[in-house]
This record gives C-alpha cells, sequence and structure tokens, in this order.
C-alpha cells in the first residue's frame, strides 16, 4: 500500500462559473496543501484551475503545471507555481500530467474536463493503471452528466457493472480526508460508490 503523494486535477477554466465550485476549488487546493499532496493540473492560472494552484500554494504546497504552447495565451500558463512545463499538444500535457500523478481528482468543468475524466477512466478499465480516480460532485454537478448516462450505458451493455468500481463520487471536498491521510489499497473498489 502507498500514500498519495501527487494528484491529478481535471477541472474547468471558466472565470463565469457559480461560485460554489470556486470555493471547492479553493478549499480543494487547501486541503492538498495540509496533506502535502502535490497538485499536477492544466497549467492555467484562470477559472477553477487557477483558483485551485493559487490557493494550494499560498498554503505552502507544491504544484505542477502541464500547458500547450497554444494554450498559454488563452488560459495563461501560471508561472508563479512550484514547476511549470510547455507542450506541443494535449496529447502531450494528459501523457505527462498521468506519469506525474498517483490519483486524479475531477472538479467541475467543460468538454475538455469531461474528455480527461473519460479518457483517464478507459485508461483504468483497459487495466494501463490502478490509480484512484475521485469524481467531486459538488452540488450534484456530475451526477446528471455522468452518473445517470453510466446508468444506461450499464443497463445496454456497453459498460460491465464491475466498472462502477473505477471511480469514487464525493460530494464534498472535506470527503477526501479518509483517503489522503491513511495510505490506500491497491484496489479503488474496496471503496462503494453510494450511488451504485
Amino acid at each position: 500500500m502507498t500514500k498519495i503523494q501527487s494528484i491529478g486535477v481535471y477541472c474547468g477554466a471558466s472565470n463565469d462559473c457559480p461560485q460554489v465550485f470556486n470555493e471547492a476549488a479553493h478549499d480543494f487546493g487547501i486541503l492538498m496543501a495540509k496533506n502535502n499532496v502535490e497538485i499536477v493540473y492544466g497549467g492555467g492560472r484562470v477559472g477553477l484551475m487557477g483558483i485551485t494552484a493559487k490557493a494550494c500554494m499560498e498554503k505552502g504546497g507544491k504544484v505542477c503545471g502541464v500547458i500547450p504552447r497554444f494554450l498559454d495565451n488563452h488560459e495563461g500558463g501560471f508561472s508563479e507555481i512550484t514547476e511549470l512545463h510547455y507542450v506541443d499538444s494535449m496529447h502531450e500535457r494528459k501523457q505527462l500530467m498521468f506519469e506525474r500523478s498517483d490519483a486524479f481528482a475531477v472538479l467541475p468543468g467543460g468538454f475538455g474536463t469531461l474528455d480527461e475524466l473519460c479518457e483517464i477512466l478507459t485508461w483504468k478499465q483497459v487495466g494501463l493503471h490502478k490509480k484512484y480516480i475521485f469524481i467531486l460532485d459538488i452540488n450534484r454537478y456530475w451526477s446528471p452528466i455522468f452518473c445517470d448516462a453510466m446508468e444506461v450505458l450499464v443497463k445496454n451493455k456497453f459498460v460491465r457493472k464491475e466498472d462502477k468500481n473505477l471511480f469514487t463520487l464525493v460530494e464534498r471536498v472535506e470527503d477526501m480526508i479518509p483517503f489522503l491521510s491513511a495510505e490506500r489499497p491497491e484496489n479503488q473498489e474496496t471503496y462503494v460508490n453510494k450511488w451504485g
């Protein structure tokens, strides 16, 4: 068993989302700093990405950002973090984030976040990794988008029922604490998703 030392964070870059998501991103960054868990994220300074990174840094935490060069003008590479890596493509960004992360957390976001979530779940499903995947269902953001769709996928036999154990759904940032303060087992299915 090993303790989570770094966590890949997927979340939105919008500055116009509801305040409840901004607060969750801020609290998440603080929680990671307090637990000495390095954040590995998309490298931007805007939206939930920027809020999470800034909160972690302000509390003395470590943050590693990975940003494609073509997004630098849009998302603004956050040069004040611990490490900032520039890459040439979205694929390189996701690969480096995967390599640097012991686990993954998915906060609210848009198409890009959904893409990252589906990819990291697929990689786990086909056996490329056994890392924890946490979906932070803040204000039930992901439930109608992802969890309801999961039921349809299982019902129609495109996804196996046991694949619900590929991730853990949590409603609040503080629900992450037990996973950060203890050594983690090899298999995430030890923790049962309450919706499944």
